[in-house]
């Protein structure tokens, strides 16, 4: 197995994924969090508030479903495949 590096300011979700950074898929928990209503997201500095809204980003406007499935995430079996 590759040593993978610790994500340290990293808040970029493709970048992260892409580079082997250490990774802990929460993407369930995103997935449960978007069929609510409204979220007000207060947590600390450095706490990850960037790298979820850049998740959020990059799974639902700017990748398919197969770049979801090729780093094995959770949600890729959640989501619907888009309709074209």
């Amino acid at each position: 197995m590759e040593n993978q590096k610790y994500p340290i300011g990293i808040q970029d979700f493709a970048k992260l994924r892409e580079e082997n950074y250490v990774y802990v898929d929460k993407t369930k928990y995103i997935y449960q969090m978007l069929q609510g209503a409204y979220y007000f997201l207060s947590r600390p500095r450095r706490f990850g508030k960037s790298l979820l809204v850049n998740t959020f980003y990059t799974i639902y406007l700017k990748v398919e479903k197969t770049y979801l499935k090729d780093f094995g995430l959770k949600i890729s079996a959640l989501i619907p495949s888009p309709q074209i």
